[in-house]
């Protein structure tokens, strides 16, 4: 009897392993599919959710190191649930929260996908370059009109990729971007080429979406990025690789951005969008006065007004991640989002600097978070898919790193 219970876990341990392979290849489908979304709900909602469902069927684990983030960002969406109580029409209002709601689940399941193998950080990230440099190249095509139909990955005479507005297109190549330049500056030269012909795709996808919010994230982050790096790394010759490549691929940048400018198509949407205050910002009502009136009425308004709410009775919506998370999600949900936010910073922070395998991931997640907050300022990014799953792989690394500890004190 013995004997035949020690055979199985000889059995067992490869059926486990290629069910492991097998969900983590279905983890990166849904990676790849978050670059396409050009329509509500997205096959990427769908392909989530039966992913969670299964993992969790399975017994994937949320550990304690996670748990603070599913409780952050569940009292987050329950101050979203009691904002309905002030809708007069409820049309939308559910969904919206709905999609919050799993969206937060979506975060949660990253870290937990992250914390139980830290091999998959690399395939997280590869796929998502895909994924990336497909969308961009959809927008790039597009705006050019470079075949029958391709208008349809453009908005406003703005590059939008596979996605429905410039200005989440845009956002969402730049943590690609930072893997691909942190890959130049840290691996072999004789690969260096292909990372920097899929980061010049990249850079011109940022820079025809025409958003400002991504313009300043693009080089926001990579400016922190390689500042991190310098701080990181110790040796002098690497510190003067990073800088000459860095230069290198600055004035590739620039280069490729002047042949663009060729364009009057492109130099002329370029000098308008350039001006750092666009007439509909400095307006009556416009971004900046609707933030200044929102924020007086939402400190009588403890429980918020609702979703979609505030674009009833302003001419937009609030373009302001703060002011909507007062509107949609009321006290209760603005505090539980700077408090995640806080925390988040940080983990990464207090992790940034270790030598672990983990280490570079945790990096551009956290630098990409930082901007994300900056520019949320004058944009909302509430549900912006890739917040969620760079929240999701920085406690991920965050729970890597104390697992790490505990297995060292041990």
């Amino acid at each position: 009897m013995s004997a035949v219970a020690a055979t199985y876990p000889r059995v067992a341990q490869p059926h486990r392993a290629t069910m492991r392979l097998i969900g983590s290849g279905l983890f990166a489908f849904g990676i790849f599919l978050s670059g396409f979304v050009i329509n509500e709900p997205a096959p990427y909602e769908l392909w989530m959710a039966g992913l969670l469902a299964i993992w969790f069927i399975l017994g994937l684990r949320i550990s304690r190191y996670v748990a603070p983030l599913l409780v952050l960002l569940i009292t987050f969406n329950v101050g979203g649930m009691l904002s309905l109580t002030q809708m007069k029409d409820l049309t939308g209002g559910p969904m919206y929260v709905a999609v919050s709601t799993f969206l937060a689940l979506t975060a949660v399941f990253c870290a937990a996908i992250v914390e139980d193998n830290a091999r998959r950080l690399p395939l997280i990230f590869n796929t998502w370059v895909v994924a990336a440099v497909i969308t961009s190249m959809l927008g790039i095509l597009g705006y050019f009109h470079a075949f029958p139909g391709s208008e349809v990955f453009t908005l406003y005479d703005r590059a939008k990729g596979a996605f429905q507005d410039p200005n989440v297109f845009g956002p969402y190549l730049v943590p690609p971007s930072l893997y691909l330049v942190h890959g130049i500056l840290t691996g072999r030269l004789n690969t260096a080429w292909f990372k920097a012909g899929a980061l010049l795709i990249l850079s011109l996808g940022v820079f025809l979406s025409f958003s400002r919010a991504a313009w300043g994230l693009f080089f926001l982050t990579i400016l922190l990025l390689i500042f991190v790096m310098l701080l990181k790394e110790r040796s002098g010759a690497f510190r003067l690789r990073i800088l000459v490549l860095s230069l290198a691929a600055i004035m590739m940048m620039v280069v490729a951005l002047l042949i663009a400018m060729q364009s009057p198509k492109v130099s002329d949407l370029f000098s308008t969008r350039a001006q750092l205050v666009q007439e509909y910002d400095g307006e009556h009502l416009g971004r900046f006065d609707r933030h200044r009136i929102g924020f007086q009425m939402m400190m009588e308004r403890p429980l918020g007004i609702g979703p979609m709410v505030f674009g009833t009775i302003f001419p937009e919506d609030e373009h302001n991640i703060w002011l909507k998370s007062l509107t949609t999600y009321g006290w209760l949900g603005f505090v539980s989002y700077i408090g995640m936010l806080c925390w988040t910073f940080y983990l990464g922070f207090k992790n940034l600097l270790k030598n672990r395998f983990w280490q570079p991931y945790l990096m551009i997640g956290w630098i990409s978070i930082i901007g994300h907050a900056a520019i949320g300022n004058v944009i909302d990014i509430d549900h912006w898919r890739h917040v969620y799953l760079l929240l999701g792989i920085v406690w991920g690394c965050a729970a890597l790193e104390q697992r790490h500890r505990s297995t060292q004190l041990t």
